[in-house]
């Protein structure tokens, strides 16, 4: 098969497009076919080595977490209830995760590293991680859902406990996750507002169900965000820094604030009465479970959505997808086309 291989850590200029042995299905495994693969952030992390298990000793490694595409086979103990021979499908990325469901247990990892990922042809995965695509999305719509749509869907569900009709503001609005946060927290009934550096960046996210929002060019965003939505009830943040604690002074008392992500800085200075004074939940997450995983699913075949979209490239020029997803300037998943 022809697979993106990483064999030293060195960046996106690091891969290679070549031929590697087709993977066969073990017991409790699936082989699948893949269509279209869709990068995430992680992706890069791990060729420069900044993602925690990417030393050379794990190398070499398919990247890649995200992929959609037809069954291929099961391994010869494949339980009933599978999906058959030649089903469209999409991957749940989260693997092992375990029994309890607050937490991920010890086997817990996250598909591309250290198991190879979907930037092949052909991924073997654990059968239980293998969903029915939702039948209205094409396989690139498809491939872009799982890591992305799975963390924004236990942000908002699981952890967040989103009611209808109350106020989310989601930071950051150009990054990959931000984007179906807004899609999935408006098709929840929640009242969404985003901030972002980017005005275009604000008018795509109404376009996905956000009814508003600011951008850091307005040195007072946060008063005027707190002026459009009159407090808020759950803020889902990846951005860190000195967002965090605008967060807390927006808040309503007895509101939460998710977060799952720092990407301008791991390290807060918190006004911490604005915490133990408001009575605040603020609750950590990442990725989510199976069962998580089929709700969401389920919930995008329910409201007909569809994941927002930047570039296509063909699997051959991952590097340069990669280096597209680092200049920043898009929003939107980035696809993978894999060829036949």
């Amino acid at each position: 098969m022809k697979a993106v291989i990483l064999r030293e850590l060195g960046g996106p200029e690091s891969l290679a497009y070549e031929e590697a042995p087709d993977p066969e299905p073990g017991p409790g495994e699936t082989l699948v076919r893949l269509r279209a693969a869709a990068l995430n952030r992680r992706d890069v992390f791990v060729t420069r080595g900044l993602y925690p298990g990417a030393r050379s000793e794990a190398l070499p490694v398919i990247p890649g977490s995200d992929g959609s595409g037809e069954v291929v086979a099961h391994g010869s103990d494949g339980a009933g209830g599978l999906p058959p021979e030649g089903s469209e499908v999409v991957i749940n990325p989260a693997l092992y995760w375990g029994d309890d469901e607050r937490i991920p247990g010890r086997d817990y990892r996250i598909l591309g590293l250290p198991d190879d990922g979907t930037f092949a042809q052909l991924v073997k995965v654990p059968s239980e991680n293998v969903f029915e695509k939702p039948a209205h999305l094409t396989h690139e719509q498809a491939a872009a859902v799982p890591l992305a749509a799975l963390t924004a869907y236990r942000a908002l569900v699981t952890r967040g406990n989103l009611q209808p009709g109350e106020t989310v503001v989601i930071p950051g609005v150009g990054g990959g996750v931000a984007t179906f946060l807004v899609q999935l927290a408006s098709a929840l009934g929640g009242r969404v507002f985003v901030t972002s550096s980017s005005a275009e960046k604000v008018e795509k996210a109404k376009e996905l169900g956000a009814e508003g929002g600011v951008t850091y060019e307005d040195e007072n965003w946060s008063r005027t965000l707190r002026e459009m939505t009159g407090g808020v009830d759950l803020s889902v943040d990846s951005v860190g820094g000195e967002i965090f604690d605008a967060l807390l002074a927006l808040a309503r008392p007895g509101s939460r604030i998710v977060t799952f992500g720092a990407t301008a800085s791991p390290k807060v200075s918190l006004t911490m009465p604005r915490v133990f004074l408001k009575q605040l939940d603020v609750l950590g997450t990442a990725m989510g479970t199976n069962r998580e995983f089929e709700a969401m699913l389920k919930l995008y075949s329910e409201k007909g959505l569809e994941p927002l979209l930047d570039r296509t490239f063909p699997l051959e020029e991952t590097t340069a997808a990669m280096n597209h997803m680092e200049e920043g300037s898009g929003m939107g998943k980035i696809v993978l086309e894999i060829p036949s």
